[in-house]
């Protein structure tokens, strides 16, 4: 442990002193605007001329709070790397006509490990209890997957990212230091599969088939389920996605799930997100249905700061649980994000309630 801490130590003084400075695409690392690692100032780079279309970036997450929520955050009291992340990609681009081809991989080392690798694998297989975890820490391969360009056509094969739901595993790209308990509880992770995505009729159309909820290049049991949905913009300020997934899920057994999210621009300063999920599955350890709403409400009051909230309701079955994020984000440096939050939940039939306290860091690179 104490080679893994001087380990981590180098690698953030590392980032700390690189002198060169690269101006990136502000739309580069992320969609959302309203996501922490938003790019509104000057950033530099760790590592530069990769190669035409390729690149190498990612972030190191560090954080602390004071009791485990039973999601992500479990390891109260102590200051966590929660995620040391690297993205390796080359994208395909559209040159014109033929064939254009890419890939992505993704390597990620802390505490999210053993929530990030592939749960609906067989025991041993890809990176799900192969001898990647040493302790609470661990190694996760999130995302590997080739990608191929045809006009504006896109195919990705192999192991992507879900599309379903606003949060994701990878810190940058939410609004907050924890999860909503929809996305901890009631979405999947990762897919193995294939998935096409198209523009048609001025919406963005998935369509893709995978091995089940969270699989990474391996079949648990029948694991045969089908992906589809699209995202589209209803008005000049509401987008709207729809993603369905449905069939044998794999670990999460048979039947079917979809998450809709509803982005509305309330002003140059005000953005509010909606989400609904809803899920049916027959499985041994999950036999009932399980239904989340949760609102997102963000307010930049500068380029360095952004207030947010978040509540959620989520019922597991027949059992109600509430829970309400408030907190900021403090851009405190042009590759350097700081989220404080406090958090409430409670389950009124069962009369617990539960109050977090949380900060994180987010230093991209």
């Amino acid at each position: 442990m104490n080679i893994l801490k001087y380990a981590l130590s180098g690698i953030l003084a590392l980032l700390l002193s690189v002198p060169a400075v690269t101006a990136q695409d502000d739309d580069a690392q992320q969609d959302d605007p309203q996501s922490p690692s938003n790019k509104t100032v000057e950033q530099w780079s760790l590592f530069q001329n990769v190669g035409e279309n390729a690149s190498v970036t990612g972030w190191l997450q560090m954080g602390y709070h004071n009791k485990s929520n039973g999601g992500f955050n479990q390891h109260p009291d102590r200051f966590n790397v929660h995620q040391l992340w690297l993205e390796f990609e080359r994208l395909a681009v559209n040159e014109g006509e033929g064939l254009n081809l890419g890939y992505h991989m993704d390597l990620m080392y802390g505490v999210d490990a053993s929530e990030t690798q592939s749960l609906g694998n067989n025991a041993g297989k890809f990176d799900f209890q192969n001898g990647l975890d040493h302790g609470i820490y661990g190694w996760a391969i999130p995302q590997l997957y080739a990608e191929a360009l045809v006009g504006d056509m896109q195919v990705t094969l192999g192991h992507f990212s879900s599309p379903l739901g606003h949060e994701k595993v990878a810190a940058p790209s939410n609004i907050f230091y924890s999860h909503s308990l929809t996305m901890y509880n009631t979405a999947p992770r990762t897919h193995t599969g294939v998935m096409v995505r198209k523009p048609v009729g001025g919406a963005q159309v998935f369509l893709g088939w995978t091995l089940g909820w969270d699989s990474g290049f391996d079949q648990l049991g029948s694991g045969n389920s089908g992906l589809g949905g699209f995202s589209k913009r209803v008005s000049e300020k509401v987008d709207l996605s729809y993603v369905a997934s449905f069939g044998d899920l794999g670990h999460r057994g048979v039947g079917y799930t979809h998450s809709i999210v509803a982005d509305v621009n309330l002003g140059e300063r005000l953005m509010y997100i909606f989400q609904s999920d809803f899920a049916n599955v027959s499985s041994a350890g999950d036999s009932t249905d399980d239904v989340g709403i949760n609102n997102y409400l963000t307010y930049r009051i500068n380029d360095e700061w952004l207030a947010a909230g978040r509540v959620e309701w989520w019922r597991d079955g027949h059992t109600s649980n509430y829970s309400a994020t408030t907190g900021l984000n403090w851009k405190a440096g042009s590759n350097l994000t700081i989220r404080p939050e406090i958090r409430f939940d409670w389950t009124p039939e069962t009369d617990q309630d539960e109050t977090f306290v949380g900060i994180d860091a987010i230093l991209v690179f």
